[in-house]
């Protein structure tokens, strides 16, 4: 696994928009302000061409002209980094164009952003065996104050921490909107892990003993994502099963618009690909759509498939849509550690 340099002071940092690009509020207010704070943070931001367009179907502008930026930008040896403009719905379309074997041949650079940037993020890893960053896109570095989980994003794409804890509360309900675009985070729900371990499922870790870590190669991002890459030619996900069966895998997973069926279906989707082989853990988020439908609740929804391999399953994760997310280092092998209701990721790069 190749693991690029780390941003420092100074940096140059690119906004590429692969997928959605600020062109509309809050979004435009707070792109445009994170990109103040982080020059006066003595960072060298550098938005793309796609950065405030929004002429593409579901990203910035067509999946050529989108790729075409990705492609570039990555290979311009005077932008040290990336952070993705926006998450959107149609990144997937933009990879026909991406030219992988110039980006494998070109400097590894850290790559950060969530949601639709799984089509990157997930494919660095797998077809480029470059590590990637599973984290806040570009507009959260808007607020101030800065609240820890975007600081810890930061700290990791600078190398200042390798090692993070789950957030005390999350966020259920944004304040931010098209007339409140600087509104700050908004964290009123407390953190409950529910866990299955050694074959028992635990509601509330807050009522348990539990202790344990898993330690594996991480690799994972967005299902409604992921779903769409399974058996295309852009599924290298059983070569990199092979390359680093030693290290055993954790599979880290959310989920936006998939219901409670669509969850379902993509894990017996994933396992029927032999996607799983050799996992050692699992690690879900909190899903975005997870009300109960039919009696299928969201941890039926994943664990139909995943107690099939005996191993640890944290759910309800800071991980994901649901502020806050914790930063994860992706191609990077991770130790996860339960200590009752917290948990703790340390990344080692190897």
């Amino acid at each position: 696994m190749k693991y690029p340099e780390f941003l420092s002071s100074q940096s140059c940092i690119g906004f590429p928009a692969p997928s959605f690009g600020a062109s509309t509020e809050p979004w435009k207010t707070r792109f445009t302000k994170a990109l103040e704070v982080l020059r006066k943070e003595g960072f060298l931001p550098l938005p793309g061409t796609n950065a405030f367009r929004g002429d593409g179907v579901g990203i910035s502008n067509t999946p050529l002209h989108c790729a075409g930026e990705l492609t570039a930008m990555y290979c311009d040896g005077d932008i040290d980094g990336f952070i993705s403009v926006g998450g959107g719905e149609l990144m997937c379309e933009i990879l026909n164009y991406v030219d992988f074997n110039r980006i494998m041949d070109s400097t590894p650079k850290w790559f950060m952003g969530y949601s639709d940037n799984t089509n990157f993020t997930f494919l660095l890893n797998t077809i480029c065996d470059i590590a990637s960053i599973y984290g806040p896109c570009a507009a959260a570095f808007c607020e101030n104050p800065r609240p820890k989980y975007i600081q810890d994003a930061l700290d990791l794409i600078t190398g200042k921490k390798l090692e993070f804890k789950s957030y005390l509360e999350w966020e259920k309900e944004s304040k931010v909107d098209a007339e409140h675009p600087l509104e700050t985070f908004n964290p009123k729900e407390d953190r409950v892990h529910v866990i299955y371990y050694d074959g028992e499922l635990y509601k509330d870790a807050r009522e348990t003993d539990l202790n344990f870590s898993i330690t594996g190669r991480v690799i994972g991002g967005c299902m409604d994502c992921l779903q769409t890459l399974v058996g295309t030619r852009f599924d290298k996900v059983s070569d990199f099963n092979k390359k680093y069966v030693q290290d055993g895998f954790i599979w880290v997973l959310e989920s936006c618009d998939l219901n409670v069926f669509a969850q379902r279906r993509a894990m017996w989707q994933f396992e029927n690909a032999g996607w799983f082989s050799n996992v050692k853990g699992f690690v879900f988020g909190r899903p975005y759509n997870g009300e109960t439908m039919m009696n299928l609740d969201k941890y039926e929804a994943v664990l139909e498939v995943a107690r099939h391999y005996k191993v640890p399953v944290i759910m309800d994760a800071d991980i994901g849509h649901y502020d806050p997310m914790i930063p994860v280092m992706m191609g990077s092998v991770a130790e996860f550690s339960v200590k009752q209701n917290e948990m703790t990721v340390k990344y080692m790069m190897k």
